[in-house]
């Protein structure tokens, strides 16, 4: 089963960047995680990073005819203010989980609103980079049960 993963704006920092909030595990290490955890399902697991907004879009109406049959995202700050990412989610008829590395209610005024997760089926967040596990198991429990 094809699964895709994107990753939004600063998530390539991950290691460098807030060591506080996001650790000192590197995206490298996150992309090993998910090729290990792939591996060990035997799933197909596609990870997209984009810094840019319409990148993120055109990977996601891609999704549409590509075979994936579910999105997890970590849209970074786009979370809170791109409709344009939101729209794109909604046209996809496929389960999607939006996923966050911190716990963002917990966090500055400005991220504890999501535009995007009204569109998703779930939203993990705080569990750290171990969420991205979480919502692959979960991505694929709403798969079989569609």
């Amino acid at each position: 089963m094809k699964i895709l993963i994107i990753n939004g704006a600063n998530i390539n920092f991950l290691g460098i960047r807030e060591k506080a909030v996001y650790g000192t595990k590197t995206y490298d290490d996150l992309l090993k995680m998910i090729e290990e955890k792939a591996a060990a399902t035997g799933d197909r697991v596609e990870v997209f990073q984009s810094n840019h907004e319409g990148a993120i879009i055109d990977r996601i109406q891609d999704a549409y005819s590509d075979g994936t049959r579910g999105i997890i995202i970590n849209p970074g700050a786009y979370t809170h203010y791109s409709y344009a990412i939101r729209d794109a989610l909604a046209s996809v008829d496929m389960p999607k989980i939006e996923i966050h590395i911190s716990d963002i209610s917990t966090r500055e005024e400005f991220r504890h609103v999501s535009v995007t997760a009204e569109v998703c089926n779930e939203q993990i967040k705080g569990l750290g980079l171990e969420g991205y596990l979480t919502a692959i198991d979960h991505i694929k429990e709403l798969i079989n049960e569609g």
